[in-house]
């Protein structure tokens, strides 16, 4: 009998001991709903810097416009058009004139935000159609003040060559048409991707 006990306590002992090991790995593994990742297993590699100089065309006038509005601003007549909406899908060329290459299509929406300066709240992704970055797409969110001569939007995401992307565009004004206002937009993107 004493043989016994001594036997069912060692059991007890390494059963208490592989159960308390059990525990460990299954709570060491898992996380819920989220746990870190290896960055090799997703394929990114070292971490890159890229400059993309791109010419923005938005075409609001015309047979053929690139941008049209969607909402209309309200009826009291704003001097900022505070309310109106536009979607565009907008060409983006590697020179300032509209029949130079196409690289990509900014494709989004601008907003007029400001009640008092000319300011936009756009969001857009610029889908590349050619070249190396073919089927990759550039997110940017953020705010526009047009009469400003240098602007900055920030690069919020991004898909392809560019996942995981973050960074900032600049844009200048490259010419605007008062009649028609349509308009080209030179931006410079500083983009962080893998």
């Amino acid at each position: 009998m004493a043989r016994l006990s001594q036997m069912s306590a060692f059991q007890f002992t390494i059963f208490s001991l592989l159960s308390s090991f059990t525990l460990i790995l299954v709570s060491g593994e898992n996380l819920g709903f989220h746990s870190t990742v290896d960055r090799k297993l997703l394929g990114l590699q070292k971490e890159k810097l890229t400059h993309v100089r791109l010419y923005w065309h938005d075409i609001v006038g015309g047979s053929h416009p690139s941008a049209i509005e969607v909402v209309p601003a309200p009826s009291n007549k704003s001097q900022t058009n505070f309310g109106l909406v536009r979607m565009f899908d907008n060409a983006l060329t590697e020179g300032p004139e509209l029949s130079s290459k196409l690289v990509a299509r900014a494709q989004g929406f601008y907003g007029f935000a400001g009640q008092v300066e000319l300011s936009l709240l756009m969001a857009q992704n610029f889908a590349f159609v050619a070249g190396e970055f073919n089927g990759s797409t550039i997110t940017l969110l953020g705010r526009n003040s047009i009469l400003n001569k240098v602007r900055e939007l920030p690069v919020i995401g991004g898909s392809g060559a560019f996942r995981f992307a973050r960074g900032y565009a600049e844009l200048r004004t490259h010419t605007f048409n008062l009649t028609s206002s349509d308009a080209i937009v030179e931006y410079n993107i500083y983009v962080l991707h893998y």
